[in-house]
């Protein structure tokens, strides 16, 4: 058996999102799949001249090799720039690169909105899920003999292996339940930073399969009668989510907000993040509030403005993440609701985004 450069097996088959089969030559960390292959041949077809990408903000130190990679494969005349504007999903879009370019590739994000103009590169992860899942089954899960429903989440990174997950778990003898949330979603059974609409199965255990807490957090929040238990496999952690500690959080911002009498309401201008119609309402029922158009929302830009308290219409992870750095209370739409009085404070719940551009 021949082997090549890399000592791999050039005829050994290449599974989805396995990165040594792509024919390039990747000196960037491999846990990824850039598809590098599709982009090329997206290039030679279309007879771009310019391609545009775009990172997460995670991902952005990986760019340049992943341009050089790229460069290495098109014409000497194809121009190949990168996004340096913020991105936090596919909601974010660079649009004043992807309209001077003539290939813009969207890395990290699956698809929120179909579109010809974009490549959406999810960038499947090559980690095996499955000794977590193992882990979490023994360890959080109830056995299948006593409760056999359980729901399977998982985020854009994992899709790859979301078949096999549920074929697992049905082999151990449970009943899985999944379903495709709203448009804003692509895949069943995938999850969102701000939207959790493919959790809505008949089930009282999820199993949430993928890296961090926010999401299974925000999950446990929008079902508060499921049980969430994470199967970590970046961290190798197993845990179940728990919202205490964010609820003490967000009932302390509605609270400091709810002597302010200024009022900031954001409006962002992020192409898939606006909610122009929560924003002009709250303003046009409190002659104390005044709309601010932004698209990176951060504490320092908001000090200068020197109001009270804020609302975000936009991404809600901005109030949910960041909300302890901001110098004034920041809050969702229906924790404004809450400060002033409009909504009683054991309603609180998380705050969802549904719906596209």
């Amino acid at each position: 058996m021949s082997q090549d450069s890399r000592g791999e097996a050039d005829d050994a088959p290449r599974t989805e999102g396995d990165l040594t089969k792509t024919g390039m030559s990747l000196r960037h960390d491999r846990e990824w799949d850039y598809e590098l292959d599709r982009i090329v041949d997206a290039v030679e077809e279309r007879g771009a001249e310019t391609v545009g990408l775009q990172f997460p903000e995670g991902l952005k130190r990986r760019g340049p090799r992943v341009a050089d990679d790229l460069r290495s494969e098109l014409p000497d005349d194809v121009s190949v720039m990168m996004s340096g504007q913020p991105c936090y999903g596919a909601c974010d879009l660079d649009t004043y690169l992807m309209r001077r370019t003539d290939v813009f590739v969207h890395f990290g994000h699956s698809p929120m909105k179909e579109s010809d103009k974009i490549i959406y590169v999810p960038l499947f992860s090559n980690v095996d899920v499955f000794p977590i899942m193992e882990r979490a089954a023994d360890e959080q899960l109830s056995p299948a003999e006593e409760d056999p429903d359980v729901g399977l989440v998982t985020t854009a990174q994992h899709m790859n292996k979301f078949d096999e997950m549920r074929s697992w778990l049905e082999e151990r003898g449970y009943t899985v339940h999944t379903r495709k949330g709203d448009d804003r979603l692509t895949h069943e059974g995938q999850v969102l930073g701000c939207n959790y609409a493919s959790a809505d199965v008949d089930a009282d255990q999820m199993l949430y399969v993928g890296g961090g807490k926010f999401h299974p957090l925000g999950l446990a929040m929008e079902h508060p009668d499921k049980k969430v238990v994470i199967a970590d496999p970046v961290n190798n952690a197993v845990s179940v989510a728990d919202t205490e500690k964010f609820m003490k959080q967000r009932y302390g911002a509605v609270h400091r907000a709810m002597d302010a009498e200024e009022w900031g309401v954001i409006f962002c201008t992020k192409i898939g993040q606006g909610r122009w119609d929560q924003a002009q309402e709250i303003v046009e029922n409190n002659e104390n509030a005044y709309l601010i158009t932004m698209d990176e929302v951060t504490p320092d830009r908001l000090t200068n403005f020197g109001l009270d308290a804020y609302v975000n219409t936009g991404c809600p992870r901005i109030t949910t993440d960041d909300g302890p750095q901001f110098k004034q209370p920041m809050l969702t739409p229906q924790e404004y609701r809450i400060a002033i009085g409009e909504e009683p404070l054991e309603d609180l719940a998380f705050d969802t985004f549904h719906g596209t551009w």
